[in-house]
């Protein structure tokens, strides 16, 4: 029996009224990769908060950079949507700092956007390696 089938009938909670508030994103220099994803992105790194260097999102989520110098940053995937008249103006920005895009997740097509489930979408690195993504249109799950 598998842990969904065990235990969610005694912790079923309704899913709509759960959301994602901020998560933390560590950075060898946090000044430097939350300035760099807002000038991307065209939003504003805001005051830090404790530790904490935070960049809000559009719906609410905050992403708060935290600097980690003392071990090697794990790579994590974030995937950003954007409205789909702001797309070429991010790729421009990449441009524009001398950053390489791809239209896959593995970067092997360098140059080049998707156009997946009727949108366009690009990976690109962070200064730390983050393997970030944006997109016009969410993915269609099953």
């Amino acid at each position: 029996m598998s842990y969904d089938q065990q235990y969610s009938h005694e912790f079923a909670l309704p899913t709509a009224g759960v959301q994602l508030n901020h998560t933390a994103i560590y950075a060898s220099d946090r000044h430097l990769s939350a300035e760099f994803l807002a000038a991307v992105l065209g939003l504003k790194v805001g005051a830090p908060f404790g530790p904490f260097l935070p960049i809000d999102l559009g719906n609410g989520v905050t992403l708060d950079y935290y600097e980690k110098r003392d071990e090697p940053i794990q790579s994590q995937h974030y995937a950003f949507l954007v409205p789909d008249e702001q797309f070429d103006a991010v790729i421009t920005r990449l441009e524009v700092v001398g950053v390489t895009y791809y239209a896959d997740p593995s970067h092997t097509e360098p140059g080049q956007i998707n156009r997946l489930f009727g949108g366009r979408g690009a990976y690109f690195d962070d200064p730390d390696g983050h393997n970030m993504e944006v997109m016009t249109r969410p993915y269609v799950r099953p």
